[in-house]
């Protein structure tokens, strides 16, 4: 795609990469329901360019770019390699400042709920998913140290996650640390166009997450493990913090990608009958498509093939509540694709989908490893 005077050097580097191919119309979930170009990621492209290169940017062109996923299944399905990701947060950050008051506020309001343990913990109490199920596994001594990272709304409302991690890794050798709840891995603050306050974030995090001198850092959400995998393409060289990002981002696994290689016979499985929707920061996002389901294989599960497997189940961070709409008929459509095995549970990776997927919806949702951690309640 021709571009003319964007200052923007990423930007103008991403977007003549696009050809017009088209392929990416396929597979675009709000391309898929509203038909319309202008929410398809080539006509965002088209729309993002003509910002950067006229400064013009109407309020039509933020509801079609507000409409956008992130779902990042367009660049798994591009030819051409288009960062589009990250193009989109270039052009979110352009035309931020072009919203009305309202929107910001609203924004704002958001974003700090979330990240905000002191405001989104009581919150958490009466929206909370599952509670800790069994007792603490101790890790036998001189067990090796790893880095768990906690989340900042998933201790709040599904604390038996981490919890069936830790119990899994010092089963298999492993002494967790859980990383404190305030330290949010900037994701909420990205994606709302809030950099600023993204990359404070992403630098004392830095700084914490090296103090602890472990070989691995490990996250159970895919939403998280995206972004602080991110974080080696956050700083420029030169950057005090260009080699720590680096670090940081080479540790970091999710948690199948850890497990993938480990022993993994002698943990007590539950036995269900289940259907797997994989999130899209794991399949797209990650590029650890099919992983979760292999193991899940190995282990002795079954679960169904999933129609349209590939798209977004409407979560995706924050969009849930801006785009409720949207985000509504795509949960649909997917809940009604991964029932139709008849399954008796549903399992994720990802604390968003899961609770996203359970809201208004009989048949149990957990996260994938909490199979692996059967304990009485």
């Amino acid at each position: 795609m021709q571009t003319h005077q964007i200052a923007n050097f990423k930007a103008n580097e991403i977007i003549r990469k696009c050809v017009h191919c088209g392929f990416c119309l396929a597979t675009c979930p709000t391309y898929q329901l509203l038909g319309s170009e202008l929410d398809s990621p080539r006509g965002r492209i088209y729309l993002i360019k003509s910002s950067l290169e006229k400064n013009d940017f109407s309020q039509e062109s933020i509801k079609h770019l507000d409409r956008c996923l992130t779902c990042r299944s367009c660049e798994t399905t591009c030819p051409s390699g288009v960062e589009y990701g990250k193009l989109v947060d270039i052009g979110r950050e352009f035309v931020e400042q072009k919203r009305p008051v309202w929107q910001k506020f609203m924004r704002y309001s958001v974003r700090k709920l979330l990240t905000t343990p002191l405001l989104f913990n009581p919150i958490g109490l009466v929206t909370k998913h599952s509670g800790k199920r069994g007792k603490a596994v101790i890790p036998s001594v001189g067990s090796k140290k790893v880095l768990l990272l906690g989340g900042c709304v998933q201790p709040a409302l599904a604390p038996n996650i981490n919890h069936s991690i830790k119990n899994i890794l010092a089963k298999l050798g492993y002494d967790a640390i859980e990383t404190p709840q305030k330290q949010c891995c900037g994701a909420v603050d990205q994606h709302l166009s809030a950099e600023h306050d993204a990359m404070l974030k992403i630098k004392a995090n830095i700084d914490a997450w090296l103090a602890y001198d472990v070989d691995s850092i490990i996250s159970s959400a895919s939403g998280c493990g995206l972004m602080v995998k991110d974080y080696a393409s956050m700083f420029k060289a030169g950057d005090e913090y260009y080699q720590k990002a680096q670090i940081i981002s080479g540790k970091t696994q999710d948690i199948a990608e850890f497990l993938v290689d480990k022993d993994l016979s002698k943990l007590n499985l539950e036995k269900a009958n289940i259907s797997y929707h994989e999130p899209c920061t794991l399949q797209h996002g990650q590029k650890l498509a099919g992983l979760v389901n292999s193991i899940l294989q190995q282990l002795g599960y079954t679960p169904a093939p999933v129609k349209d497997s590939h798209l977004c189940c409407g979560s995706a961070g924050t969009y849930s509540i801006f785009q409720p709409e949207l985000s509504k008929q795509l949960k649909v459509n997917k809940l009604n694709n991964l029932l139709a095995s008849t399954p008796e549970m549903i399992v994720t990776a990802n604390i968003g989908c899961l609770m996203h997927l359970q809201k208004d919806n009989k048949i149990p949702v957990k996260h994938w490893v909490e199979l692996l951690d059967n304990q009485p309640n």
